[in-house]
């Protein structure tokens, strides 16, 4: 790696800091002792990086998570529930549009089994599910995975006595206030995919949009994650002579919409390929770029690449991915730390 002139001191003074032990944050409650990882490192941050170094997800939450058909919803909640299992944890999976099978699963680190994996019909059979659980060992965070909500239907939809749907939002309601006591005493970690719905008659500063299930949905969970501004992310390669081009994945932004486990309405860019999932290297050597005085791709005020292609390979060849998340932790709180609101305490 050839060095960036001119430029040594902000990188140095950043490798630094990555490379001094971290006193890690934890809330009074404990609940920050143990995270689990989106994925993304950029998207760990904006949901609780300031409760503990590096962010991620605590136990003891509900999360929901909705956008439009096609912007990543069920490649994260794969991504998560993998990371749950990596760290020891019990993962159960509904699935009632049969969207996830063992191969695809497996690119994410999951395994499935009939033990863990459901296609249920109803909302009551998932969180009747979740508060009869009892997954092992103790003191890790196990999770439980639902894809999509608005797939899950009523015993009185199916019965044909609720044909336009009144009975979910009631049904959602009271599930949800039995089963939040349930995950938080147990530690468990929750996440629900949703969609979204036009909002009829909305305007001026109205939402435009929202997430269906009724308004229990608004306020049970912790943490709400909406998916939105999704982009193509295509490639160029000549083969065989020929230019060719192809679709390769997305990019979409990821907004805490609400959280009561840090601040809300921080938003994360997230990389997803097709046939990987979320890109965590490729948004992380963007960020550094984007939020410093380098014109290239660099690590550790190191020139890289002007490639983003080749600066990827460079860092996946010399085992870097580490490094690289801990320089981009260390822009983060540095930038973070600029916005606090230093006041006298209130008495």
């Amino acid at each position: 790696m050839e060095r960036t002139k001119g430029k040594e001191p902000l990188s140095a003074q950043m490798k630094r800091k990555s490379e001094k032990p971290h006193e890690e944050k934890i809330t009074e409650e404990g609940n920050f002792r143990t995270v689990i990882s989106t994925g993304s490192t950029l998207l760990d941050l904006a949901i609780s990086g300031g409760r503990v170094r590096g962010g991620g997800l605590p136990g003891g939450i509900l999360v929901e998570v909705f956008g439009p058909s096609g912007s990543g919803k069920t490649i994260f909640l794969s991504e998560v529930a993998g990371a749950v299992q990596r760290q020891g944890g019990e993962v159960r999976f509904d699935d009632p549009e049969a969207r996830l099978d063992s191969p695809f699963a497996k690119m994410f680190g999951l395994t499935i089994t009939k033990e863990n994996y459901a296609r249920p019909d109803t909302l009551k059979e998932v969180f009747e599910a979740v508060r009869a659980w009892k997954p092992k060992p103790e003191g890790v965070i196990h999770g439980s995975f639902a894809d999509s909500l608005a797939a899950f239907t009523t015993e009185e939809e199916m019965d044909d006595n609720d044909a336009y749907g009144m009975r979910k939002g009631k049904e959602a309601s009271k599930e949800l206030r039995l089963t939040c006591r349930e995950i938080a005493a147990k530690n468990y970690l929750m996440v629900c995919s949703n969609q979204i719905r036009d909002v009829i008659g909305a305007t001026g500063n109205q939402e435009r949009t929202k997430s269906p299930g009724g308004r229990a949905w608004e306020f049970y969970p912790s943490l709400r994650l909406r998916f939105s501004n999704v982009r193509k992310l295509d490639m160029e390669l000549k083969v065989a002579g020929k230019e060719q081009k192809r679709i390769i994945g997305i990019r979409t932004d990821i907004f805490v919409y609400k959280s009561s486990i840090w601040k809300p309405f921080r938003t994360a860019p997230v990389t997803i390929l097709f046939d990987y999932g979320i890109d965590d290297l490729r948004e992380n050597i963007q960020y550094i770029k984007d939020n410093t005085l380098f014109t290239t791709y660099t690590l550790g005020g190191e020139n890289l690449s002007n490639d983003m292609n080749k600066a990827i390979k460079i860092i996946e060849k010399g085992n870097l991915e580490q490094q690289l998340r801990e320089e981009v932790i260390s822009l983060w709180e540095e930038i973070e730390d600029k916005f606090k609101q230093e006041r006298k305490l209130k008495r």
